[in-house]
């Protein structure tokens, strides 16, 4: 596909989204962001400032976080996507959507799907990460309601009951 095209006119894109094979055609440098929410009806990841800085619309893209307002929808082809609609199972709380609860760590809410997806890379280690490393991994990610605090101790329970399921 030349340049000019993907500039131009609609493009079919293939992506795995929480495990299902979504296919579409799209104009190419369609914002994932929007493609999940507009084309999926995934509207857990929110569109925030649209230029990569406030995190609230951070997904996974082959297990590592992104901006999805930043990448063009026809960068992802052929790859996974998990969205915070992809975490927890049918009528089961994913371990930080559990420590979230338990730590009262949501208040509006908007910038939470963002964060929990972010957080996702610290329930892969051996070890529990410190304080000090969640905060500096969820540096990307603004919240303007918690002061932070229970969403970092949410963070560090979540990697122990990950453990224990």
């Amino acid at each position: 596909m030349t340049t000019a095209a993907i500039h131009e006119g609609s493009m079919p894109v293939t992506i795995t989204v929480n495990g299902r094979t979504e296919k579409a055609e799209v104009p190419g440098l369609t914002p994932l962001g929007d493609f999940l929410r507009e084309k999926l009806g995934l509207t857990g990841t929110k569109l925030g400032c649209r230029a990569g800085d406030c995190g609230s619309c951070t997904v996974l893209v082959d297990s590592v976080p992104v901006a999805s307002c930043l990448m063009p929808v026809a960068q992802v082809g052929e790859r996974a996507v998990a969205t915070v609609e992809g975490l927890g199972g049918e009528g089961d709380l994913h371990p930080l959507q559990e420590a979230f609860r338990n730590n009262n760590a949501s208040q509006c809410g908007f910038c939470i799907p963002g964060i929990l997806m972010a957080a996702t890379a610290f329930l892969d280690r051996a070890e529990p990460p410190s304080r000090a490393e969640v905060v500096d991994g969820l540096s990307g990610n603004l919240c303007r309601c918690t002061g932070y605090e229970s969403i970092v101790s949410a963070i560090v329970e979540a990697h122990t009951l990950n453990r224990e399921a």
